[in-house]
């Protein structure tokens, strides 16, 4: 394999780690978690949620991405539209790590004559503090860059040690929930002092990412079966990077909660060209397929997501799992005539 493909699935292996700016956007949305990457989300349920998350990315793999997130997200008080959040999380890739916390103020105005017919529109603002942290002990420097000696790192930046960059942001949302149909429009890292992690005269301080995602859910009349397609689409600031995800998810209501599932699918309109084998030039574009599985039992959810990366260039085969733990407390009685399960 050239060294052509080995740069390009790392380029591949940093756009499908996020880039570590704070929280990374993955599927995890899809089960039961929209808080996550929406602020406008906390206290929209009527419930208070508890969320653990696990992530693991390829399997066998030294230093592989792995991310663990814990989120706490509720409802003041149930007649007052304030609602707020906290989110936990530890994410690290490679040589490089980050551990944040991030505290969210929402408020939820309802729009509609009555209480039944949900009609809502929800505004959420976080604010982040991340530490982001750069393992140099392990450094190889005898690698041999051949006739491009600009692919070592300058030894003078290097100081074979732990170092660490302490930074805030401010993630800013808003949704909106009419019956069966929702719409959520959130910009993350909208401000912030930006991370000062690498030895070089300027390291870009503009770490925004813009996300729209939109839904309805389907349910015929008297059935326990209901679908929800749905999209996501985002676009990072300072690459230029654009990514989209199309969605179905189905629930199938239970005489002890509900169970779900679906399938999700995630390209990038940004490719790369590498050199394959026989030395002609190909392309090819982030892509992954992801099904997800999950069951509310009473009080209690789980869910298990497994994406996998498609394409002819990748670092293995084996793909991304991730497990989602949660507890719904103090739930009030569905009051809106919807089928809306990110509110009732």
């Amino acid at each position: 394999m050239t060294k052509n493909i080995y740069i390009f699935i790392a380029m591949f292996a940093f756009l499908g780690a996020n880039a570590q700016e704070g929280l990374p956007t993955y599927s995890d949305y899809l089960t039961d978690n929209l808080y996550l990457i929406h602020p406008s989300m906390a206290g929209a349920s009527n419930c208070t949620k508890v969320r653990l998350t696990g992530r693991q990315q390829w399997f066998g793999q030294e230093d592989a991405p792995a991310l663990m997130t814990a989120s706490f997200n509720t409802r003041f008080d149930e007649y007052k539209p304030s609602a707020g959040g906290i989110i936990l999380f530890n994410d690290k890739n490679g040589y490089h790590s980050q551990t944040g916390a991030y505290l969210t103020y929402a408020h939820h105005i309802m729009l509609g004559r009555n209480t039944i017919d949900l009609n809502q529109v929800s505004f959420g603002l976080s604010v982040g503090i991340i530490q982001s942290r750069l393992d140099q002990s392990e450094y190889d420097l005898s690698y041999n860059a051949g006739n491009n000696p600009s692919l070592l790192p300058d030894p003078s930046a290097l100081t074979n040690d732990n170092i660490s960059s302490t930074y805030y942001n401010v993630d800013l949302g808003a949704s909106y929930h009419l019956l069966d149909f929702y719409a959520h429009l959130t910009i993350k890292n909208l401000m912030g002092t930006g991370r000062k992690l690498y030895n070089v005269d300027k390291e870009s301080s503009n770490l925004q990412r813009f996300l729209i995602s939109m839904g309805y859910v389907f349910s015929s009349i008297n059935s326990d079966w209901s679908f929800e397609p749905s999209m996501l689409f985002q676009h990072i600031s300072q690459t230029k990077e654009t990514q989209f995800d199309i969605n179905i998810k189905t629930y199938k209501k239970m005489d002890f909660g509900k169970v779900w599932g679906g399938l999700s699918y995630r390209r990038s309109l940004d490719g790369a060209e590498y050199y394959s084998t026989s030395g002609s030039a190909e392309g090819q574009k982030l892509q992954y397929i992801t099904p997800f599985i999950g069951v509310n039992y009473n009080k209690y959810m789980f869910g298990y997501t497994y994406s996998h990366q498609t394409g002819q260039v990748k670092l293995v085969e084996g793909g991304f799992h991730q497990i989602t733990l949660g507890i719904n407390l103090n739930c009030r009685a569905e009051k809106y005539d919807c089928n809306c399960p990110g509110i009732n």
